[in-house]
C-alpha cells in the first residue's frame, strides 16, 4: 500500500444514519448545557464514597476477546439521574451510576463528512478503560463498572499526602485513561476536569489542548517513586488529515495498539455512547478486530447479544435501542426467558438488511442465554462494524481516500480563487 499515491475521488455508500446521529448530538451538546462543575465535583466525591474494604484489589473481570468493547459491555444506569439523586446510591447501584460517568465511542461504520478537517485521530492502546480521581491526598482509578482497579500516591493535583503539597486541599482533578499492563502506565485520552475546573463543556480541541498544557507540568509523567506509584503518558493526538491518519495507524507507539480512535473536535465530554466518537480497527492495528467465543477462536457465523423486553422485543443498548426482532411467548416460556435478560444469537446466512441506514431485518438464530458476566447488549454500530468486517469491511485505503478527495476539493477552491 502506498497511502500518500491516493489521489482518488471517493465516496462510499453510506449503510447507517450515524452521519445524522452526528449532527443530532451537537444539537444537542448545543441546547442542553448542564450544571458540568457540580456533576465533576460529584464525581470526584463519589470515586471516594464508594469506596468499601473489600474494593482495595480490583474485582476479577470476565476474559474480554475484544478489550475495547466499551460500547456494548456498559453496566446499565438504574435510571437518568443528576448528581443530587445519585448521591443517594449506595453499593452496587453507586457503581453502576459511576461506569455510566465514561463517554464511550461508536463503531465507525460510515465515514463521517469533513474527516480531515473537523476529527482528530490516534491510536488506542491497549488495555483496561479506566477514570483516574485525585482528591484529597490520594487518587483512584475505576474501571467501567465503577469498581476500584487502583488505589496510589500520585503526582496529580491533590494526589498525595505530602507535606510541599501545593494548591486548594479540596481541589480534584479527573482524567480519562486506559491503564496498559504491559508498562504500568496509564495512558491519558481525555481530561474531564483539572484541578477543580470542569471540562465537559469544553471542545475536545480545547481538552486536548489542556491535556497537553498541564499535566507534564505536574511530574506526573516521571518515573514511578515514593509520592507517584505509576506513570502516566500522553497519547500522540493528529488532526486527521492525510499525514496524521497515517502516523497514528502506522507510526510507532510505545504501547499496544488496539484500533483507531477519532474524536469530533467539537465535540463536549458527553457520557455514555456518543457518535461524536468512534473506534475503527483492523488486522494491523489491532489483535482483536473480529470478535472471538470464550476460547478465543473466531466463531463461524457473527455472535450477537441483545436485550429482550417487553412484548419479546430484542434490543440493542442503544438510547433509543434498536429492534432486531421479536421471540414469541411460548418459546419464551419454553426457553425459560423474560424480560431483562440477554440473549445470544448467531446471525444466519439471510445477514443483515438495512435500507436507507435502518435495519429492515435481521436473520437470527438463537443460541442460548448470554453469559452472566455480561451487563448489557451489544450496540447497534459494533454489530453493524463486525458484520462489515466479514463482508464488506472499511479499510484503511477508504479512509486516506475520503480524506485525500477532500484536500483535493480544497486545493481546487484554492485554484479557482486565485485565478479571481
Amino acid at each position: 500500500m502506498a497511502p500518500h499515491d491516493l489521489r482518488r475521488p471517493f465516496k462510499r455508500p453510506l449503510i447507517s444514519d450515524q452521519e445524522k446521529r452526528r449532527q443530532q448530538s451537537l444539537l444537542r451538546q448545543a441546547q442542553n448545557r448542564r450544571d458540568a462543575q457540580n456533576h465533576a465535583r460529584f464525581l470526584a466525591s463519589t470515586a471516594l464514597s464508594l469506596e468499601q474494604p473489600h474494593e482495595l484489589e480490583p474485582e476479577p473481570e470476565p476474559e474480554l476477546h475484544d478489550e475495547l468493547i466499551p460500547d456494548s459491555e456498559v453496566p446499565e444506569s438504574p435510571k437518568e439521574l443528576d448528581v443530587v439523586e445519585a448521591s443517594k446510591l449506595k453499593g452496587a447501584e453507586a457503581r453502576k451510576w459511576f461506569a455510566k460517568q465514561l463517554m464511550h465511542p461508536e463503531w465507525m461504520i460510515d465515514i463521517p463528512e469533513n474527516l480531515s478537517q473537523d476529527w482528530f485521530v490516534f491510536a488506542r492502546p491497549s488495555g483496561k478503560r479506566c477514570f483516574v480521581v485525585s482528591c484529597n491526598g490520594t487518587t483512584i482509578s475505576r474501571l467501567r463498572n465503577g469498581s476500584i482497579l487502583h488505589r496510589f500516591p500520585s503526582e496529580l493535583p491533590n494526589g498525595a499526602r505530602r507535606k510541599d503539597s501545593s494548591g486548594p486541599a479540596q481541589s480534584y482533578s479527573i482524567l480519562d485513561c486506559i491503564f496498559h499492563e504491559v508498562d504500568q502506565t496509564y495512558y491519558v485520552i481525555d481530561m474531564v476536569c483539572w484541578r477543580g475546573y470542569s471540562l465537559y463543556d469544553c471542545a475536545a480541541e480545547f481538552r486536548f489542548f489542556w491535556l497537553n498544557s498541564k499535566l507534564a507540568e505536574t511530574g506526573a509523567c516521571e518515573p514511578p517513586s515514593h509520592y507517584h506509584k505509576y506513570r502516566f503518558s500522553l497519547v500522540p493526538v493528529y488532526c486527521c488529515d492525510q499525514s496524521g491518519l497515517c502516523a497514528a495507524y502506522t507510526g510507532s507507539v510505545p504501547y499496544v495498539k488496539d484500533g483507531l480512535l477519532f474524536y469530533n473536535k467539537h465535540a463536549h465530554y458527553q457520557t455514555g455512547i456518543t457518535p461524536l466518537a468512534l473506534v475503527w480497527k483492523d488486522e494491523n492495528c489491532s489483535q482483536y478486530v473480529m470478535d472471538t467465543d470464550s476460547k478465543g477462536q473466531v466463531p463461524n457465523h457473527q455472535q450477537v447479544v441483545l436485550e429482550l423486553q417487553e412484548g419479546g422485543k430484542l434490543c440493542t443498548s442503544d438510547d433509543p435501542p434498536v429492534v432486531f426482532g421479536c421471540l414469541d411467548a411460548g418459546f419464551m416460556h419454553e426457553s425459560e426467558l423474560h424480560s431483562g435478560c440477554l440473549v445470544r444469537f448467531a446471525i444466519g446466512e439471510g445477514g443483515l438488511v438495512l435500507v436507507d441506514g435502518k435495519l429492515e431485518k435481521a436473520d437470527l438464530n438463537y443460541l442460548g442465554k448470554a453469559n452472566r458476566a455480561r451487563a448489557s447488549a451489544d450496540s447497534f454500530s459494533k454489530i453493524v462494524f463486525q458484520y462489515s468486517v466479514r463482508h464488506s469491511p472499511l479499510r484503511i485505503d477508504d479512509l486516506l481516500g475520503s480524506v485525500n478527495s477532500a484536500a483535493d476539493e480544497s486545493n481546487k477552491v484554492c485554484d479557482v480563487e486565485m485565478d479571481g
